[in-house]
């Protein structure tokens, strides 16, 4: 099985684990499904090193050229609160900091997008830009992206949910300032860049993974079309 086949199977078996113990709440869905997701790695990539927030780091991470980056259950609010969708699993690949492979499951509406069938792009949307953001604490740079682009928000919980929503056509930005770990933008960079939407950091640098510090201030995720248009509003652009 190839790596991308590996993560869609991982991010699909982890989230109806997730579904299956949702009652249980958002403590014991981040910890079963990180024993799960360590234990099918372990077995389909001894070799590999893994990358969690659910888990201690282990630095010799950094000596490896392929590390595997997930988050067992992204937006535990989210997931805390039945029938709410807007929560993933991720799982990702990174090879010398790239992610390579990766999924991104969102369980609550039954999809795994992944980077092995990449999704096809919804047309271009006319009329004011639409930027996903953080229910409960919407980004610094949210108020500049709307004055600058007459953007209009859309509200949703999970990082994953949030990139999925741009893949799927339901967004078309989404920009993060404020901080994130690298787990929580691995696996959405994976399938939104394989998808053909541009990634980057806030200031158009590239997404550099298996850092010795996973904190990463900043995340853009946006139709192509409007990279330019983002990039200058937050007046680091070119």
């Amino acid at each position: 099985m190839n790596d991308h086949a590996l993560a869609a199977m991982l991010a699909e078996q982890a989230g109806q684990l997730l579904l299956s113990i949702r009652d249980l709440g958002g403590d014991e869905g981040d910890r079963r499904s990180n024993e799960f997701l360590l234990a099918a790695l372990a077995e389909h990539r001894p070799a590999d090193s893994v990358l969690s927030e659910e888990s201690v780091d282990n630095l010799a991470r950094l000596a490896s050229d392929r590390v595997w980056i997930i988050d067992p259950l992204d937006g535990t609010r989210e997931y805390g609160e039945p029938p709410r969708d807007d929560w993933a699993v991720h799982v990702a690949l990174t090879v010398a900091g790239v992610p390579v492979a990766g999924a991104v499951a969102l369980p609550g509406r039954n999809m795994v997008l992944n980077t092995g069938a990449p999704a096809s792009l919804a047309p271009t949307h006319h009329g004011p830009p639409r930027m996903v953001v953080s229910r409960t604490r919407p980004p610094a740079c949210t108020d500049q992206l709307v004055e600058s682009l007459g953007a209009t928000i859309v509200r949703m919980g999970s990082a994953g949910a949030k990139a999925m929503a741009v893949v799927l056509g339901d967004a078309d930005v989404y920009a993060h300032s404020g901080g994130q770990y690298e787990w929580d933008s691995c696996a959405p960079v994976a399938v939104a860049a394989a998808a053909g939407l541009h990634v980057s950091r806030l200031d158009g640098s590239p997404l550099v993974y298996n850092q010795p510090d996973p904190y990463m201030p900043d995340l853009l995720i946006c139709r192509v079309e409007l990279v330019n248009a983002v990039l200058t509003a937050l007046r680091i652009g070119p």
